[in-house]
């Protein structure tokens, strides 16, 4: 079954939207102002034709609602259509209450004001000489309704006046209600294009980045064929030296685990598996990472707390997400690899793991920007991982936030979104 599509989200559909509110808001007043006229002062009006006018008016707002149903997107032009509309009901209303001398006829400032705020020069331009036109038609052609100068209300204020101060907070209401709206949107569209800027300068950067390494991955293979093939032979010579054999194994583990990397490196190329992320419960994939991650920092001293809670969360991860974590884990060890405490926490939307490190902590003038580009805290660091790692986590709907520990050093928090288990 199918459903209804939802409001486009384009500027000028919000402002049509906007501006139906409005109509349907002043001309809801226009019509209780008028049977108020008519019951209590006993305005001598022609009864059908304003009846008409606004009935027309209620059918076009309720055509307005229906075609913006529609996935169609507004124009520019069949938005100035809705606005010259506006200007032709006023016109026929105010033409049978009263003409230039009804108090609300400074409503015509409304549809020119909205004009001015949302169109083309041209449009605006337009609008307002068709208000214009209006009401100077109004001075010379209406039905004259002789209570409004007539009656008058406490104080010996007369009825057009208190009219005009009625007119006036309506309009003021209006204006604010439709300007602020309007204002709010293109607010939050500079803000997405601004984002749309910045992931596509990220991706830019990312692609360099990758291009690069696809390079030296290929580069680094021949490298390390030559040290496995010469630790293999020290090791043979080494057989005497129980220290310098451990050394040497140490080694040989670590160009393993190059080697390995480089290899999961060319096989993950593949997009189809990155676009596809494996499901795994957090506990699970956070203590491989630690195992892997201990594997090439033996130097490191640290501490896991998994908060007792009921249930099991699970994460979308692949290998990308994998290094990003080890990249912060690394940050941490190179700080001060002693007492490294790390803590899985979540709630019902999203994984919280918080790393803290008792380092010198993060320096405050690129505390920031850290991220952003390629900004490191290491003296001879470059900031490509800090940078990969942010851009990685970002993709899975995740954030990385990095404090200065009130107690000292860096507490770098991760939090990634939540995933259905199979």
């Amino acid at each position: 079954m199918q459903t209804a599509l939802p409001f486009p989200l384009s500027t000028p559909n919000r402002n049509l939207v906007r501006l139906t509110i409005v109509r349907g808001i002043s001309w809801t007043g226009f019509l209780l102002a008028i049977f108020f006229g008519i019951e209590a002062l006993h305005f001598e009006l022609r009864i059908l034709p304003v009846i008409l006018v606004i009935l027309g008016m209620g059918l076009l707002n309720v055509a307005t609602w229906w075609r913006l149903e529609r996935p169609r997107a507004v124009t520019d032009r069949e938005y100035l259509f809705h606005l010259l509309a506006e200007l032709v009901g006023l016109s026929l209303l105010f033409y049978f209450t009263g003409g230039s001398t009804n108090p609300f006829i400074s409503y015509y400032l409304i549809p020119v004001v909205i004009a001015a705020a949302t169109l083309t020069w041209l449009y605006a331009w337009i609008v307002a000489c068709g208000a214009l036109a209006g009401y100077t038609f109004l001075m010379l052609f209406f039905d004259p309704v002789p209570q409004l100068g007539q009656i008058t209300v406490g104080n010996g204020i007369s009825l057009h006046v208190l009219g005009m101060w009625l007119n006036f907070g309506l309009s003021t209401g209006l204006v604010t209600f439709f300007i602020f709206q309007m204002a709010h949107t293109l607010r939050r569209r500079d803000q997405a294009l601004s984002r749309t800027r910045e992931a596509a300068l990220r991706n830019e950067q990312v692609l360099a980045v990758a291009t690069q390494a696809a390079g030296t991955a290929h580069e680094l293979g021949t490298p390390l064929s030559t040290m496995a093939v010469l630790l293999k032979e020290m090791r043979e010579d080494a057989l005497d030296h129980p220290m310098l054999l451990e050394d040497i194994d140490l080694l040989r583990v670590q160009v393993d685990t190059c080697k390995s990397h480089l290899q999961q490196l060319v096989s993950n190329a593949d997009r189809r598996r990155l676009a596809q992320p494996e499901i795994k419960p957090a506990r699970e994939w956070l203590s491989g990472i630690l195992q892997r991650w201990l594997v090439l920092r033996p130097d490191v001293s640290h501490t896991l707390e998994i908060v007792g809670r009921r249930g099991t969360p699970h994460l979308g991860v692949d290998t990308t997400l994998d290094q990003a974590m080890m990249n912060l884990l690394n940050n941490a060890a190179d700080a001060n690899p002693e007492s490294i405490a790390i803590s899985l926490d979540w709630n019902a939307d999203e994984v919280v793991i918080d790393i803290r490190d008792h380092g010198p902590g993060v320096a405050m003038s690129i505390a920031d920007r850290l991220g952003e580009t390629f900004i490191s805290t290491k003296s001879k660091g470059m900031g490509i991982g800090l940078f990969l790692t942010h851009a990685t986590i970002n993709r899975f709907g995740g954030g990385v936030s990095l404090y200065n520990h009130e107690e000292g050093g860096t507490l770098t928090e991760v939090k990634l979104p939540r995933q259905a288990s199979k």
